[in-house]
């Protein structure tokens, strides 16, 4: 198939480049990948980590699912960040999310969508929590791009909730997690302020006992 085959030949240009920049690049990072930062974000294809950020291969790792949700019964985003944490020792989790979100979108509706309605839920509770904020911006648009932000600071704090990261400050390790979102219609990314380092920036509620 055409549309294949072209995916086929952009890897070997891709191959070709990064070669010409450094001929053992590939053998290097087949021995190990040392990131510095976990990257949470949204599965929307036009918000490729790497490329936003400018790191190559190894520098960042990745998790990405609709609307960038954390939950704390999602086992496959719990296991990327204990082993960012524990395995890898990265030393900052970022979760960003961005405008025009399609996810955040639809969970300011009330149309079924399929299985996805309970995987938006969560967004909708956002909403309701925020509520009196959200339905005082008269303008749709500014609305809709507020949730996306709330809804990066609601899992910023679930990150910060899960045990792992607990147990890393419990240990002294430098770690810090950050809220930031993406403007698809300019390409620049925008810090919302969130930055978070130790258990005391939490409620009292979520803050877990060392073990």
């Amino acid at each position: 198939m055409k549309e294949l085959k072209a995916l086929f030949d952009n890897n070997k240009k891709w191959v070709k480049a990064h070669l010409e920049q450094d001929a053992g690049f590939f053998k290097k990072l087949a021995k190990q990948q040392t990131p510095v930062y976990l990257w949470i974000g949204c599965a929307d294809s036009r918000m490729p980590p790497n490329e936003i950020v400018g790191l190559n291969p190894g520098e960042l790792f990745v998790h990405r699912n609709v609307a960038n949700v954390v939950l704390h019964t999602d086992m496959n985003c719990l296991s990327v960040i204990q082993y960012a944490v524990e395995a890898l020792k990265v030393r900052h989790i970022i979760v960003c999310g961005h405008y025009g979100c399609g996810g955040v979108k639809a969970a300011m509706g009330n149309k079924q969508m399929g299985l996805i309605d309970n995987w938006l839920r969560h967004i909708k509770d956002i909403y309701f929590l925020h509520r009196e904020e959200l339905q005082k911006i008269k303008n749709p648009t500014q609305r809709y791009h507020r949730l996306a932000e709330l809804n990066v600071r609601e899992q910023v704090l679930n990150v910060c909730y899960t045990r792992f990261v607990q147990n890393a400050w419990d240990r002294k390790q430098k770690l810090t997690v950050h809220g930031w979102i993406y403007d698809i219609a300019d390409g620049f990314i925008k810090d919302l302020g969130l930055c978070i380092n130790s258990k005391k920036q939490i409620e009292q509620l979520y803050r877990l006992q060392p073990r």
